[in-house]
């Protein structure tokens, strides 16, 4: 499911108002608890920010040793 930023900063918002319904552009939407909304917030940033890797895309770091 792909979501906006636009969607994102209502949600937070009404979050942080105490609000159970959100709207955004021509569009609304009630959820039914706090728990509900906090779930969808963590889905919306993980569908907006991809999880960061631990090294640099592309680059693998090797070592070598001779044994000494």
């Amino acid at each position: 499911m792909a979501f906006t930023r636009e969607q994102y900063d209502a949600l937070k918002e009404a979050i942080a108002g105490g609000e159970l319904m959100v709207r955004y552009a021509d569009r609304h939407v009630t959820y039914r608890s706090l728990s509900e909304m906090i779930r969808t917030l963590n889905l919306m940033e993980q569908d907006l920010e991809p999880p960061a890797s631990d090294t640099p895309r592309g680059r693998t770091y090797t070592s070598f040793s001779k044994g000494y």
